[in-house]
């Protein structure tokens, strides 16, 4: 890995850090060359404090060390990405991250989906809608629904009309996560089993 510390006067590249699972990006640090060397050598992330004018290893007072999976370098060969696994909060606040926000996996338009899911389930006998009825039918209307739409994605695989067989794909996958609200668990349950087995 080359990188270029003679870009900047001060000998110095910022460090981002990211958490290598769930790919939140929990804080930015700067390195020298024996800040690199350090990290490379223990397997924890070490910075330069630019206040303390000295190499730091994150956690050596908090015990919130951050365990290097993976680095990269950019482009330029003047910024480094180092993915991690984090030990408690990294934030010297106490926060999960330095910008106050909480480090929970998001698998983006799919969490935001669970979300309405949650929120048709919590108003479910006050509101209209397709999503809340089905929980007012129980578990068992549910997972019908479920055996239903994995049915008609078979079906559809077998046959050559794309267009059908990814909206029934996408049936199946949206009931598949209102049968997992109705069992109290999340994609991020299923996704923590997968990565058990791989």
């Amino acid at each position: 890995m080359k990188v270029d510390f003679n870009k900047n006067n001060d000998g110095l590249v910022p460090a981002i850090i990211q958490d290598a699972q769930t790919k939140n990006i929990l804080m930015l640090g700067y390195m020298n060359q024996e800040a690199l060397n350090s990290t490379l050598d223990t397997g924890k992330v070490t910075f330069y404090s630019r206040t303390k004018k000295r190499l730091w290893t994150k956690g050596e007072e908090s015990g919130h060390f951050l365990t290097v999976r993976e680095i990269k370098v950019d482009c330029d060969q003047d910024t480094l990405l180092v993915s991690v696994i984090p030990e408690g909060p990294t934030c010297h606040k106490g926060s999960d991250t330095c910008w106050n926000t909480e480090n929970s996996a998001s698998y983006g338009f799919l969490t935001e989906l669970e979300s309405v899911i949650a929120n048709r389930q919590r108003n479910a006998t006050s509101e209209k809608s397709y999503v809340a009825s089905l929980f007012e039918k129980g578990i068992n209307k549910i997972a019908q629904k479920v055996g239903e739409e994995a049915v008609e994605v078979v079906i559809e695989a077998k046959d050559s009309n794309e267009e059908r067989f990814l909206n029934e794909g996408a049936d199946l996958l949206f009931h598949y996560l209102i049968l997992l609200r109705a069992k109290g668990v999340s994609l991020e349950d299923v996704v923590k089993v997968l990565e058990e087995r791989h």
